[in-house]
């Protein structure tokens, strides 16, 4: 057990971050991507309608012509309209956008032998290229039918794993100073939502989450203290700046408590910048991943313990596959040992 505990460490550890990843054995994956926050203002005082459409084909153009040269298909470009553009301001944005970047097999090399290149030189090569080609985005001019456009663009920080990475030690850099304990605490949960509920249910018994099957899902990125998953109903919000909206209860919330922080410190690097894909759904799911800073495990442990029989329920539910997916605050959660077995609270 001790052995392919490090030797899953060691894989996760020395992922390239252009390699794609299996998880749960359950036909779930983890593939790469690079996804970019668009947003254009006007560079001249023009107020002719704008045209998402052409803006969307204009970009497209210039991604998939010499130097770029990206294969991006439609799909992964999205250009919306502000709304109410008549009462904006001259300096505020008129659209904004989201491109993907799926296709990152270019990046690969190889060395004289013939093997990859290692997970540090992979890193790097990534890294380059993609302020490179951040910069290179950010510094064109769109002149679409005599209408000039500007742009800015960013990487979103659950996108960013040395962004997010400096902001959890920043904040626990900052506790142990406020506090003047002896030494720090280090996060040790990972928050991911956006995940559709079915490809973490019991298949043929429910189309809600199950909490066994998750655990079987993130257990393949390190040792699980405890898990909570719970409907993402937050998603179904309509969004000020779009008219789409999300149907709630088809997406879930998950948190994962590992046992050690490297175990944390892994998934967070292999979770950031990629999407979950299933076998055979051609659906690629770009969720959203963050570290919990808000101690969710400390508040429900220092929660009343259930009786018996309640507890007894919640079992059985769980091995049947039928988990109630309530509001995050109010459903309880699981607690495994190091082996990923169930702890018991009660003798039988």
């Amino acid at each position: 057990m001790a052995s392919s505990s490090s030797a899953r460490r060691r894989r996760l550890q020395y992922l390239s971050p252009t390699e794609a990843l299996e998880i749960g054995g359950g036909g779930l994956s983890l593939s790469p991507r690079v996804k970019l926050l668009l947003t254009l203002f006007r560079s001249d005082p023009a107020v002719k309608p704008i045209d998402e459409w052409k803006l969307k084909v204009a970009l497209l153009d210039f991604l998939r012509s010499h130097p770029l040269s990206l294969s991006v298909p439609d799909d992964d470009l999205v250009i919306r309209r502000r709304p109410d553009l008549h009462k904006r301001k001259r300096d505020e944005p008129v659209a904004s956008g989201t491109l993907y970047v799926r296709d990152l097999g270019f990046l690969k090399s190889e060395n004289r032998e013939g093997d990859e290149e290692d997970e540090g030189a992979s890193r790097k090569r990534f890294v380059d290229w993609r302020i490179t080609f951040v910069d290179r985005l950010a510094g064109i001019d769109l002149n679409l039918e005599g209408v000039k456009f500007k742009m800015t663009v960013e990487i979103p920080p659950a996108d960013d794993f040395e962004l997010m990475k400096k902001s959890w030690e920043d904040y626990y850099t900052s506790q142990l100073l406020d506090s003047r304990r002896a030494f720090a605490r280090r996060p040790d949960t990972v928050v991911v939502r956006g995940v559709p509920s079915r490809w973490f249910a019991e298949p043929r018994v429910s189309s809600k989450a199950s909490l066994l099957v998750t655990h079987t899902i993130f257990s393949t990125l390190g040792k699980i203290r405890n898990l909570n998953v719970a409907s993402d109903d937050d998603l179904g919000v309509k969004s000020e700046e779009s008219k789409e909206e999300i149907i709630s209860g088809l997406n879930c919330k998950v948190w994962v408590q590992f046992e050690g922080y490297d175990d944390f410190y892994n998934a967070m690097k292999v979770l950031c910048g990629r999407s979950m894909q299933k076998e055979g759904s051609r659906l690629k799911v770009d969720y959203e991943v963050y570290w919990d800073r808000d101690g969710y495990f400390r508040s429900v442990n220092q929660k009343p313990s259930r009786n018996y029989r309640q507890d007894r329920d919640s079992s059985t539910q769980v091995l049947a596959g039928n988990v109630r997916n309530e509001p995050s605050k109010h459903q309880p959660h699981i607690t495994f040992d190091s082996n990923g077995a169930r702890r018991k609270r009660f003798r039988e």
